[in-house]
């Protein structure tokens, strides 16, 4: 194992805990960052650059059909390949928070459009469930199992917010451990199934999930309701026969006690366990070996790397799978320096560099990390230490600066899209039409159902109207959805009509003058 610290040359605000990396053929992209994107790179999807042991940021594109997918914290995470055989895989998420800090209960899945020497450009799509829908969460796990030549994904644990029926303004924030069910999860045709198994007593967050044919082994977790992080090992075989899925569950003996651990696949039969926490506020310092080889798991300690001082008494640490064998682990800069960094961030490589494409991702576990606030006492603050916001989007960061090298494939992103039937936005053709645009078509949500972006100018809009409705919380309806809406929208105000006044005929000697015109006139009118 070798562990070496690497820099960050640019938007290191950007990397907070709860983060998630994916792997494509070798290259590494990053999404989950802590803050809505901006418009220089709308994806919020950006390529994990290393180099000389230096990370540079590179903005992702997405394909003019892809859905938006927000930036979403703690989400799980899992490679989704059609047949074992199959070399090409996508990526699936499912859950997370919003930099509003709301969970997502949406199922995404990420594949490569294209690519080219300079730039990769995903599809995004959303899968829409029926049936057991699991509720919104986050600090779960997804795998997915390959039986009888068919595949299905496997969703466990978890947080989510307590009830609406028990928040109050004290406990609004308040998570709760999600109900230790099961779901099954058909990605083609989008049913989702619950299962309850009566070895699963406790529902359990930020475990380490590893998939392997028709099987998935669950390691430790916390437990919320407890404050435990138990030895668990669970054993969860899925057959898929021609009628209903067989799921059955197995306690086995040889656990470890750990949250928010990282798992690394370093061959086809071996993973590596690294970092997480064994106790609150309490680091786990030691890295295990799992082995898997006939239906059997073996997990073992193994020789750690020469942990450097600052991440030995660093009071936190996070990060992420990058694939093949390699972990990326950050933790807290030096907060008493005005000019220190938001955090630090070392590579820590597992496997030797020849590790290739095959022997890499027949399974996954969930990449997500912990929050701070869950490693602590402390119930409601997430980033209860060390505030991100001081980093994030306001001042003079470099947010505006990524794509110094590829600025002539800006043109295709997220706002590329087609809002509706009559949408005439070109890509080639585009202009500026309001004064509030740089480099953009500017873009509004339409609040029917679960929400869909527009374009303001196919929407026919006024500039103020635009402002007045990015400013508020207003509720807007595009054209396609305003019928549908009618109820909810204000009615015209209709202006009364306007009558001529009376002229008053003013006497002789009132001042008034009359033309010769106007006087004969009135003298035939009074006479």
């Amino acid at each position: 194992m070798s562990l070496q610290m690497i820099t960050v040359s640019n938007n290191i605000a950007l990397i907070q805990p709860g983060f998630s990396l994916m792997n494509f053929d070798g290259q590494v992209f990053f999404f989950g960052q802590k803050g809505w994107p901006k418009r220089s790179c709308p994806t919020g999807v950006f390529h994990f650059d290393v180099k000389h042991n230096h990370l540079k940021l590179k903005p992702a594109l997405f394909s003019k059909d892809s859905c938006y997918l927000p930036p979403l914290r703690y989400p799980a995470t899992c490679i989704f390949r059609s047949s074992l055989e199959s070399e090409k895989h996508q990526y699936i998420i499912h859950g997370g928070k919003t930099p509003n800090n709301e969970l997502s209960d949406k199922i995404y899945v990420m594949s490569i459009a294209g690519k080219n020497s300079k730039k990769v450009t995903f599809r995004c799509t959303e899968k829409d469930l029926v049936g057991d829908v699991p509720e919104a969460r986050y600090g779960h796990s997804i795998d997915v199992v390959y039986s009888r030549g068919k595949s299905i994904g496997v969703l466990f644990g978890g947080r989510s917010y307590i009830p609406s029926s028990q928040r109050t303004t004290e406990k609004w924030n308040s998570v709760a451990d999600c109900l230790p069910h099961v779901f099954l999860v058909d990605f083609e045709f989008g049913c989702s199934t619950s299962y309850i198994l009566p070895e699963l007593q406790d529902g359990l967050s930020f475990h380490v999930s590893i998939a392997r044919n028709d099987t998935i082994y669950i390691l430790g977790g916390h437990s919320l309701a407890n404050n435990t992080r138990p030895a668990n090992l669970y054993r969860i075989k899925v057959d898929l026969p021609l009628g209903s899925p067989a799921v059955n569950c197995t306690v086995l003996p040889g656990g470890i006690s750990v949250s928010s651990a990282i798992l690394t696949q370093t061959n086809n039969d071996e993973f590596v366990i690294v970092g997480g926490y064994q106790l609150e506020n309490q680091k786990r310092m030691v890295c295990n070996i799992v082995s898997l080889e006939d239906n059997k798991i073996e997990i073992r300690e193994m020789e750690t790397p020469d942990w450097t001082p600052d991440l030995k008494h660093s009071k936190i640490w996070f990060g992420s799978n990058m694939g093949n064998g390699t972990v990326l682990l950050g933790i807290p800069g030096d907060n008493k320096q005005a000019t220190s960094d938001a955090f630090y961030f070392y590579m820590l490589k597992c496997a030797e560099d020849n590790v290739n494409e095959d022997q890499k991702t027949l399974t996954n576990s969930q990449t997500s990390t912990e929050d701070p606030g869950d490693s602590t006492p402390f119930e409601d603050s997430e980033e209860f230490c060390f505030s991100a916001e001081a980093y994030s989007f306001d001042g003079d960061d470099e947010f505006d600066t990524y794509n110094e090298d590829d600025e002539e494939d800006e043109s295709e992103t997220g706002y590329w899209i087609t809002c509706c039937p009559t949408c005439d936005v070109d890509i080639n053709t585009w202009v500026p039409f309001y004064s509030t645009e740089l480099n953009k078509p500017a873009m509004i949500y339409c609040s029917h159902g679960d929400g869909h972006w527009v374009h303001a100018q196919c929407m026919d809009l006024a500039e103020d109207t635009l402002i007045h409705l990015s400013e508020g919380s207003n509720k807007y309806y595009c054209n396609e959805h305003v019928k549908i809406a009618r109820a909810l929208q204000t009615p015209k105000r209709v202006l009364p009509l306007k009558k001529p006044p009376l002229k008053s005929l003013h006497k002789k000697g009132s001042g008034k003058i009359f033309t010769p015109a106007k006087k004969s006139f009135l003298r035939r009118l009074f006479d």
